[in-house]
This record gives structure tokens, sequence and C-alpha cells, in this order.
């Protein structure tokens, strides 16, 4: 691998990374269109389909490591909520993860524009009231968090994501879970879905294991910094921020997909 190509692969995954931390992603609605596009771009041989979303998902669980670290102290992480999602999303990934083999480009690209339409729509709806709560009273109705994170497991399964830039916009106008916490919480049940989601690519050949190292390498370094910085943001300017990462992504994706 040239080192220009490593530079190159290196600066993305410590973007999306700190992204990752700072916003509670696994920083994959970010990683995956850089290293789908940025390659080709500064001249070296573009990844497939496949092997972006295996790289991706290895380097979201070692991104979400780090961000849940960063977020241990401070009763932002919401257990119960991250057993009921986590179990249900890891299910999910897995089932998404083995059946992405049998998917053509097209189709995966597809899956991930799809996945990013809905959550840039659900991310700007009302969230009133959401960050009045008082940590230690957050509740929520489990059927419906742990359906809705299966559901999520498959599709991100699908495209090598962890799901939490769905799961983020689930949390808040679903389930009515504070900014914060959001934002840890999902960290931890994406950390869980990236499981499910890197065993599925690894074991049907879907990764890159030299450009996945790179990765890992800024995730463990970025996504600690990126953690630290959401800590201290207004939990508007967040959700804003992730808002218009989203929806970014997804006009990209499906312009693609329209070859316009």
């Amino acid at each position: 691998m040239e080192i220009g190509l490593i530079i190159t692969i290196f600066l993305i995954g410590f973007a999306g990374s700190y992204i990752s931390g700072m916003l509670g992603i696994g920083g994959s609605i970010i990683k995956y269109p850089m290293l789908l596009y940025i390659p080709t771009l500064v001249g070296f041989t573009a990844f497939t389909a496949h092997e972006v979303s295996g790289i991706s998902a290895v380097q979201v669980f070692f991104a979400t490591i780090g961000g849940v670290w960063a977020y241990r102290k401070g009763n932002y992480l919401h257990k119960e909520l991250i057993l009921y999602m986590g179990v249900s999303v890891l299910i999910g990934s897995l089932i998404g993860g083995f059946g992405s083999r049998l998917l053509p480009e097209e189709g995966i690209n597809f899956v991930y524009g799809i996945l990013a339409l809905i959550a840039a729509v659900m991310m700007f709806i009302p969230k009133k009231g959401l960050d009045d709560q008082d940590f230690s009273t957050v509740t929520f109705n489990k059927p419906l968090a742990s359906v809705l994170a299966l559901v999520v497991g498959i599709g991100a399964g699908i495209v090598g994501a962890a799901g939490a830039f769905l799961l983020v916009p689930i949390m808040l106008t679903v389930m009515k879970i504070p900014t914060k916490m959001t934002i840890a919480s999902s960290l931890a049940i994406t950390l869980i879905s990236s499981i499910g989601s890197t065993i599925g690519k690894v074991s049907t050949g879907q990764v890159n294991y030299l450009a996945a190292g790179i990765m890992i390498v800024a995730s463990l370094i970025a996504a600690p910094l990126g953690a630290k910085a959401g800590k201290k943001m207004n939990t508007t300017i967040l959700q804003g921020m992730l808002a218009v990462l989203i929806l970014g992504t997804a006009i990209k994706i499906w312009l693609d997909i329209f070859g316009i």
C-alpha cells in the first residue's frame, strides 16, 4: 500500500472517529462515503463497497470503545437501555452482516441511502423538553426499544455500520432520552452492535486488514478526544451538527444511486 494512501486512510479514520466520539455515533455515517470517494479523488485505487463496509465494521468497534471509556463517569450511560437495545441490535447486525454477501454493491449503497434518509428526517423532528429531565428518572418502552433496535441492526449489519446514526434519532424522538445520555448510551449500544457486524464481515471475507488496522489506530486516538469535546458542548449545537451531517450524507448517497 502506498504511503499516500496510508496517510489518507488515517486522516479519514481520525476525522470520522473524532466526530463519532463527539456525537455518539460509530462513525460509519461519515467514514463510509469518505472511504468510498476520497481515495479515488486523490488518485488512488477505489475500495469496493464490500471492502468499505468491512473496514467500517471493524473500525467502528474500536472507535466506540474509546468513546464509551470517555463517558464512563457522570451517570451518562443508561445501563438498562443499553442492555435491551444492545442485545437486539447485536442479533440484527449478525443477520445483516452475514446476509450482506448476497447483495450486489448497488444493493449495499441502496440500503445505506434508505437508513441515512430515515435518520435525516427524524433528526429534524422537534425535540422539546428532552434535556430538562433528571438522568436518574429517565424511563423507556422496553418492547418498542427492542424491536426498533433489531430492525436497525439488520440494516446496519448490511452496510458495515453499527447503526448509531439511526439509533440516535430514534432514542431522541421516539424514546425521548436526553441528548447527552443518548450520545453516551448509543456509543455503548453501537459497541455491542459492531461485534455482530464485524463477525459477519470478517467471516465472509469482506475486510481489507491493512486499511482496517490504520483506521483502528486513528480511532483509538481520536474517539476519546471527540467524547471529551462532546461533554462540554451545548446539546442544541450537538443535535444540529448531527442533523446536518446525516442529511448531507443522505443527499450524496442518493445522488450517486441515481447517477446525478
